[in-house]
C-alpha cells in the first residue's frame, strides 16, 4: 500500500472483461505519484477475475487492489470501498468507463486551488462500444436547481471526485437504490451544504453499451429519480399526489431551459462533435 495516496479511485465490476483492462490502464497511466485502485468484482465468470490477477503482477504507476466476492449490487460493491478508501480525494470509475489522459493531476490541483470545494466534476466524452468517440459532452456551472428537477443528471460520476471529508461525514451511497444511486448521493451532498464546482477540462470517456444500466434500463432510473426528486423537493413533498405529477413536469421544464441555455449560450452544441 502506497503511503497517504492522493487519490482513491473505486471501482465496482461485473462481468465487464471486455472492457476493464482499459478501464484498469487508464488509471494507471495517470502521471500523478500516488494512487490507490480498489477494484470490488461482484463474482464475475467471464475472465475479470484473470484480468485482475493479471494486472495485479504487473508493473502498476498506481496501487491496485482488488476482490472478487458476491454483493448485494452495484451500491453496496462501491460502498465497500469507500469504506476502505485512505486518499484525500476520491473517484468513483465503473468498469465499462476510463479516465484521460492527465485526469488525476488537473483534479488534485482544482482541489489544491480551491480548498473550500468539496465536489469537482468536469467534462466527458461518449464512446461506443469500441471506444470511438460520440460526442465531447461540456457542461455547466453547478445549479442545486437544476440538478434536482432536470431529467438528466448532468454530474458524471466518470468525471466526479470528491474530498474524503464527505466519507468521514458518514455519507455513502444508498444501498437500496440500483439505478440513480448518484443522483441521490449528489442531491443529499448539496441539501446538506457540500459544495460542487465544475472545472472545463475533459477528464473521462462514458461508454454506451447494450449492457449498461443507462441504457438497458433507462424507465427503472427514471422511476427512481422521480421518486428521489419527490422525497427530497420542498414543493413536491407539500402537493398531492394528484398536483405533484403535474407540478414536477413544470419544474423539469424549468430545469431543462436552465441547462439548455446556459449550453447555447457558452457554444457547446457547437463543439459538442469537434472530438478530442
Amino acid at each position: 500500500m502506497l503511503n497517504t495516496p492522493a487519490i482513491t479511485i473505486v471501482t465496482p465490476s461485473f462481468n465487464q472483461a471486455k472492457f476493464l483492462g482499459e478501464c484498469l490502464a487508464s488509471v494507471q497511466a495517470q502521471k500523478i505519484g500516488s494512487v490507490e485502485h480498489l477494484v470490488f468484482d461482484g463474482g464475475s465468470s467471464d475472465g475479470s477475475v484473470e484480468i485482475l490477477r493479471s494486472v495485479g503482477r504487473g508493473s502498476l504507476s498506481s496501487d491496485m487492489q482488488w476482490v472478487s466476492e458476491r454483493d448485494r449490487g452495484q451500491s453496496h460493491a462501491i460502498n465497500k470501498g469507500f469504506r476502505v478508501a485512505s486518499g484525500e480525494m476520491i473517484g468513483w470509475l465503473n468498469a465499462d468507463d476510463r479516465y484521460r489522459p492527465n485526469c488525476l493531476s488537473a483534479i488534485v490541483k482544482a482541489f489544491h486551488d480551491h480548498p473550500n470545494i468539496d465536489v469537482i466534476y468536469g467534462d466527458y466524452t461518449w464512446v461506443d462500444e469500441e471506444g470511438t468517440p460520440l460526442q465531447l459532452r461540456r457542461e455547466i456551472a453547478f445549479s442545486a436547481f437544476v440538478l434536482l428537477y432536470h431529467r438528466v443528471l448532468y454530474i458524471p460520476t466518470t468525471a466526479m471526485f470528491f474530498r474524503r471529508r464527505i466519507l468521514d461525514d458518514g455519507q455513502l451511497l444508498n444501498e437500496d437504490l440500483h439505478y440513480a444511486m448518484d443522483f441521490e448521493f449528489f442531491v443529499r451532498l448539496s441539501r446538506l451544504g457540500y459544495r460542487f464546482m465544475h472545472i472545463s477540462k475533459v477528464l473521462a470517456d462514458f461508454r454506451f453499451h447494450s449492457a449498461s444500466k443507462s441504457v438497458a434500463f433507462p424507465e427503472r432510473q427514471l422511476a427512481e429519480q422521480k421518486q428521489i426528486t419527490r422525497q427530497y423537493s420542498p414543493i413536491l413533498r407539500k402537493c398531492s399526489p394528484r398536483w405533484a405529477s403535474l407540478i414536477l413536469s413544470g419544474l423539469r421544464t424549468a430545469a431543462a431551459l436552465r441547462r439548455y441555455s446556459e449550453k447555447a449560450l457558452r457554444g457547446y452544441y457547437f463543439s459538442q462533435f469537434q472530438l478530442m
